[in-house]
Order: structure tokens, then C-alpha cells, then sequence
């Protein structure tokens, strides 16, 4: 009687790890996938890659336009500064975490950097008096990054 029950339950065991194995397997499989496979490659057009950037450089013009010291004595600078860096970092977030980076690692590497400077650039333009230090910076951040990807 012992070694029926004994058996029994063992059969039980048998049956549930047979059942629960080839799931475990498929998730070792995936983990296993991501450290052995390099990560999916979507290609970007570079008619895409051409249009994000030009929006881009349109938007950094804009900056500077609003930067120039002629534009001091206007009292909606602070608001069209603001609405720039926002479209800046709304363009920007959309190139480094799309597809163009996966076919242009230089936008990964230093696209993130240039973010954190517009997030303090916005930072420092929404204070009372706004501060536009690294508003200026953020202008020049095209120039930085291409000159380093010659």
C-alpha cells in the first residue's frame, strides 16, 4: 500500500514536470536568444534619417533666432524658447529611440547626452528671470556631434 501511494505520487511529479518542461525551456530558450543574437536590425531609409535631422536643424535655427540679442527686449521670448526645446526634445526622443538608431549608432551614443542638455535647457528657460546658458549650448549641439562623427 505504501509503495502504491509512493508510486502515485511520483507518476504525479513525473507528469507535471513533462508538462511545466517545455515551457521552461522556451523561456530559457529567449533568455539564451537575447545574450547569444545581436538585436533585430530595422533599416532606416536615409530619406528618413534626412527628414528627422532636418526638422532638427530647422527647430536649432529657430533657436537661435529666438538666442539673438535683438529678441532680449521680447517679453513672449521666454514661451517661444520653451516651445522650441520642447520640439527639439520631442524630435530628438523620437530619433534615438526609432529605428535610425539601429542603422546609426552615433545617434544612440550621443543623442542621449544632447537630451540631458535640452531637458536643462528647459529647466533654466522656465525660471524667473529665464536663464538661456545652456539654451546656447543646445544650439551648438548639432556641431558637437557631427564634428565628432567626421
Amino acid at each position: 500500500m505504501k509503495y502504491q501511494k509512493l508510486l502515485t505520487n511520483v507518476r504525479i511529479s513525473f507528469f507535471a514536470l513533462l508538462i511545466t518542461l517545455p515551457s521552461a525551456c522556451n523561456n530559457f530558450a529567449g533568455m539564451v536568444r537575447q545574450v547569444t543574437y545581436p538585436p533585430d536590425f530595422n533599416y532606416v531609409s536615409t530619406q528618413e534619417l534626412r527628414s528627422s535631422m532636418q526638422r532638427l536643424g530647422f527647430q536649432l535655427q529657430q533657436l537661435d533666432e529666438a538666442l539673438a540679442e535683438d529678441s532680449f527686449q521680447r517679453i513672449d521670448q521666454q514661451q517661444q524658447v520653451l516651445g522650441i526645446l520642447r520640439d527639439i526634445e520631442d524630435i530628438g526622443s523620437n530619433l534615438r529611440a526609432g529605428d535610425a538608431g539601429s542603422n546609426h549608432p552615433f545617434l544612440q551614443d550621443y543623442m542621449s547626452a544632447f537630451l540631458v542638455d535640452v531637458r536643462q535647457a528647459r529647466m533654466g528657460a522656465s525660471l524667473n528671470p529665464p536663464h538661456y546658458y545652456m539654451a546656447g549650448r543646445v544650439s551648438g549641439g548639432c556641431v558637437n556631434c557631427h564634428r565628432v562623427n567626421r
